[in-house]
């Protein structure tokens, strides 16, 4: 698969199937995933995998515990043009696949609770970075989670990055035993799509190239 094709074919997906993925698949792709960029050669990512029984373990866990106040904001407030848009469509997108209207917010929030259980995902993997970290180094963390979910999409395997479990920090530090000194970012489905979800039928719009680059 050339990068331009796992560019293309990569998704959110929301709806996985249980087949399973091994952990030495996933131990290959993070090893491979280590080659992206990172200033300094710093190399900020922690990652913590769950899956197979841990999975299990945890999904009993987090069944009954309740959202927090997540330790940063996941979009600035009162977001503006064109971002605000932006954010809007692509919710609208996604329920309208489901065929769940605008003013049915329960069925929009029995959705939106489907992030606790990695929409069905068999496996999943948490980022966390030192507290003492900056922003740079936050943008190194985006850089080696692309490079996963590529290679992930190259080995046919499906993912959904899910700044959700910013919410769930302390219960996700709790599990997997990070350090205090360590912060989460984000968590990851990682699985295999489910070829007959309508929610997986969605693909996301990308604003004009001449909207936010400039040749100068």
């Amino acid at each position: 698969m050339h990068v331009s094709d796992a560019v293309n074919a990569r998704r959110s997906i929301r709806r996985f199937t249980d087949e399973s993925v091994a952990d030495d698949t996933i131990r290959t792709l993070l090893g491979r995933a280590a080659r992206s960029p990172s200033g300094g050669n710093v190399q900020p990512w922690r990652l913590y995998v769950v899956n197979g029984d841990t999975m299990a373990r945890f999904r009993s866990l987090i069944a009954d515990r309740q959202p927090s106040a997540g330790e940063y904001d996941i979009y600035p407030p009162d977001l503006w043009e064109p971002y605000r848009t932006n954010r809007f469509t692509i919710g609208e997108q996604m329920y309208a696949t489901l065929g769940i209207g605008r003013d049915d917010k329960a069925a929009r929030l029995r959705q939106f609770a489907d992030n606790q259980d990695f929409f069905g995902a068999p496996a999943a993997l948490f980022c966390f970075i030192d507290r003492r970290m900056g922003p740079p180094q936050w943008s190194d963390l985006g850089m080696f989670l692309q490079t996963f979910m590529l290679l992930a999409q190259e080995a046919g395997i499906d993912t959904c990055a899910q700044e959700f479990w910013s919410v769930h920090h302390g219960t996700v530090r709790e599990f997997v035993g990070a350090p205090d000194e360590e912060m989460l970012f984000c968590g990851m489905a990682i699985g295999h799509a489910d070829a007959t979800a309508p929610i997986n039928t969605l693909v996301s719009e990308r604003m004009p190239l001449d909207e936010w680059a400039t040749f100068v």
